[in-house]
C-alpha cells in the first residue's frame, strides 16, 4: 500500500514538473539550474504528504526532517550528476535524461525515506 500512495503522489507531481521542465528548458533555460529551482520546490512540497500520507509517520519532526533534507540531497546530487554525465558529456537529450532520472531518484527517494527518514517504528496505526 505504501508503494501505491508514493506511485501516485509521484505520479503527480513528477508529471506537473516534468512538463515544467520541458517548458521552461524550451524557453531557453539551462537543464541543471531548471532542474536545481523544480526539484527545490518538490522537495519542500513534499515533506508532509510522505510523512503523513506515505509513509504514516507519527515520530518527530526533528528527527525526520533533517534526514528528509540528507535523502533529497542525495537524490538532488544523483539528478545532477546524470544530466551531467549523460547530457554535459555524452551529448544524449536533457529531456530524455531527466525522464530517466526522475525514475532512478525516486526509486532511490523510496528506499532511503521507508529505511532511513521515516523509521518504521514510529508508523501511525490505522
Amino acid at each position: 500500500m505504501r508503494l501505491l500512495r508514493y506511485g501516485l503522489v509521484g505520479l503527480a507531481s513528477n508529471l506537473a514538473g516534468y512538463l515544467v521542465y520541458l517548458a521552461i528548458t524550451a524557453l531557453g533555460a539551462p537543464p541543471k539550474a531548471t532542474m536545481t529551482v523544480l526539484y527545490g520546490v518538490g522537495a519542500a512540497t513534499g515533506y508532509l504528504g510522505h510523512r503523513r500520507w506515505t509513509f504514516e509517520n507519527g515520530g518527530s519532526m526533528t528527527r525526520s526532517l533533517p534526514r528528509y533534507l540528507l535523502a533529497h540531497a542525495v537524490g538532488y546530487g544523483l539528478n545532477w550528476t546524470l544530466l551531467h554525465v549523460f547530457h554535459d558529456r555524452l551529448g544524449y537529450p536533457h529531456q530524455a535524461v531527466q525522464a530517466v532520472a526522475i525514475v532512478v531518484v525516486a526509486g532511490v527517494l523510496y528506499l532511503l525515506m521507508g529505511r532511513f527518514v521515516f523509521d518504521p517504528a514510529t508508523r501511525v496505526a490505522r
